[in-house]
C-alpha cells in the first residue's frame, strides 16, 4: 500500500510542476530568493515568498524592490502574476514545493553557522505534509542535507523519497550580472533518492533552462564548494602574484592583460584587496570544517584563504608606505574610501573588504569616510557599524581628503576627475593603467 502511496504522491507532484498548477514556496526572499520568485512567478506558478522580515514582506506586497538590479515593474509583474509575500510560516502548508534560500555564514571561530537552516526547517517542519518537495539551497558542506534535513522529515512520520521528497540544488546567482539571469544558469540538482531527483528535475525544468542532475545531495553540495573554491584559490594565486609583481616594480593588471590573451588553458582572475559577497570568502572554510571529520588537512584550499585573509592588510601598509613618503601618518589622515560594495556595480554588502579595510584604517587612527553610488548611507550590519553616508565626489570633496582608497570599481565613479583633483590615490582594482605621479598600485 506505501508503495502505491508514494508512486502516487510523486506522479501527482510531477503532474502538478508540469502542468504549472503547482503552488511554489520560496523561503528566503535576498538575493537568492527574491530573483528565483520572479522566475517561478513569470513561469506561470503561483508563487508564496516567505520571510521573517515584515519590512520585506510589506514593500514587495506593495510592489516595491529593496534590491538595486531588481526593478519595482518586476516585482509589479510578478504580483500581477500571483506572486505573494508573507512572514506566515503556516501557510507553507499551501505549498507544493518548499525552496530554502537563506543565509549559511561563518560563526566567530570560522566554523558553518547552520542556525538560519536549521531555525528555518524547524519553522517549516508543523507545516510540512506528503507529496512536497523540499529543495535546500543554501550553500553549505555535504552531509547537510541527509543529515540535518531528512530526520526532521523523518521526525513528521514522512518517509522521504515516498511521501515527501527532499534535494540539494544549489544557487548560483551572480548579483548584477548582466549576462545572465535566473533562467540561463544552469542549475544543479542532486536527490536524496532517486524519487527525489525525479521530483527536483520536475520542480526546476519549469523555470530553468538546463537542469544537471548528479548522483546525491552531496554531491551537488560538493559541486557548489568546488565552483568557489576554484575562486578563491585562483583568486588566491594571482594575489600571490602581484605582491611578487609590485616587489619587482611591475603591473600585475598587465600580465595578466596579457596572459589573458592566449586562446586556451588560461582564464584570467583579478587581484583586489581582499575576498567579498556571500560565497568566495566563506564556502571554503565550509569544506576544511567538514574535511576535518574525515582526518584531512586542506593545505591548499587553506593557503589560498590566508594568502586572501592577508590581502586588506598587505592594502593598508601600502597606503601607509605612501602617506609615510609625503611625511604623513594614517594617525589624523583625511580617508575616503571609494566602493564598500563587495562587487563592482550592486549595492551588495556582503563580506566586503572594502569594511575591513575601514576598521583597519580607524583602529589607527584614520579619519575615514567612503563614496559609493549604490550604498547611500552605510547599512546596518551584525559586525560593523559605521554612522557614515555616501560621500558626493566633486573637485573639492576629492581634494579635501589626503588619500583616496579605491575598493570597489564601480563605473559610476569620474575617475578622470578623481585622478585630476586627488593628492593621493591607492588603487587596489586596476582602473589607472597609466604610471600617475599620485597613484599607488595595490
Amino acid at each position: 500500500m506505501r508503495d502505491q502511496h508514494s508512486s502516487s504522491h510523486l506522479a501527482q507532484l510531477i503532474a502538478r510542476l508540469d502542468q504549472r498548477t503547482a503552488v511554489i514556496g520560496i523561503i528566503g526572499l535576498g538575493y537568492v530568493g527574491l530573483p528565483l520568485s520572479l522566475r517561478y512567478a513569470e513561469a506561470g506558478f503561483r508563487v508564496l515568498g516567505i520571510d521573517i522580515d515584515p519590512s520585506k514582506v510589506t514593500r514587495l506586497n506593495a510592489g516595491a524592490s529593496y534590491i538595486e538590479h531588481i526593478s519595482s515593474s518586476a516585482i509589479g509583474a510578478a504580483l500581477a502574476a500571483g506572486f505573494e509575500a508573507t512572514s506566515d510560516f503556516a501557510r507553507a502548508a499551501e505549498a507544493d514545493a518548499l525552496i530554502i534560500c537563506v543565509p549559511t555564514p561563518l560563526n566567530a571561530y570560522r566554523e558553518p553557522d547552520l542556525s538560519f537552516v536549521l531555525a528555518t526547517a524547524d519553522a517549516l517542519l508543523p507545516y510540512v505534509r506528503a507529496g512536497q518537495v523540499v529543495s535546500l539551497e543554501s550553500t553549505t558542506y555535504p552531509g547537510t542535507t541527509d543529515e540535518e534535513l531528512r530526520p526532521r522529515l523523518a521526525s513528521r512520520g514522512l518517509s522521504v523519497g515516498e511521501d515527501i521528497f527532499l534535494v540539494f540544488s544549489p544557487e548560483r546567482e551572480d548579483p548584477g550580472n548582466p549576462d545572465f539571469e535566473t533562467r540561463t544558469i544552469p542549475k544543479v540538482c542532486g536527490g536524496d533518492t532517486p524519487a527525489c531527483l525525479r521530483a527536483g528535475i520536475a520542480l526546476y525544468s519549469p523555470a530553468i533552462d538546463q537542469v544537471v542532475p548528479v548522483s546525491s545531495t552531496r554531491a551537488a553540495e560538493l559541486t557548489k564548494l568546488l565552483e568557489n573554491i576554484h575562486r578563491a584559490v585562483n583568486i588566491g594565486l594571482v594575489n600571490e602574484m602581484k605582491i611578487i609583481a609590485d616587489k619587482m616594480d611591475i603591473d600585475i593588471h598587465e600580465v595578466i592583460r596579457a596572459a589573458a590573451t592566449k586562446p586556451f588553458g588560461f582564464t584570467p582572475y583579478y587581484p583586489g584587496p581582499g575576498l567579498g559577497g556571500h560565497c568566495i570568502p566563506i564556502d571554503p572554510f565550509y569544506l576544511t570544517w567538514k574535511a576535518r571529520q574525515y582526518g584531512l588537512h586542506t593545505r591548499f584550499i587553506e593557503l589560498a584563504g590566508e594568502i586572501n585573509s592577508d590581502m586588506p592588510h598587505w592594502v593598508i601598509g601600502k597606503l601607509a608606505d605612501a602617506l609615510n613618503e609625503r611625511s604623513r601618518a594614517i594617525r589624523g589622515s583625511r580617508v575616503l574610501v571609494l566602493g564598500i560594495a563587495y562587487k563592482k556595480n550592486v549595492e551588495d554588502m556582503r563580506e566586503s573588504p572594502s569594511v575591513e579595510l575601514m576598521e583597519i584604517l580607524r583602529a589607527k587612527g584614520a579619519l575615514v569616510d567612503y563614496s559609493d553610488p549604490h550604498v547611500p548611507v552605510f547599512p546596518k550590519m551584525r559586525e560593523h557599524r559605521f554612522d557614515l553616508a555616501s560621500v558626493p565626489l566633486t573637485a573639492a570633496s576629492i581634494a579635501s581628503y589626503d588619500v583616496l582608497l579605491l575598493a570597489t570599481s564601480h563605473s559610476a565613479f569620474d575617475y578622470a576627475l578623481i585622478a585630476q583633483h586627488a593628492a593621493l590615490i591607492v588603487d587596489t582594482r586596476g582602473v589607472y593603467l597609466d604610471r600617475l605621479p599620485n597613484v599607488v598600485k595595490a
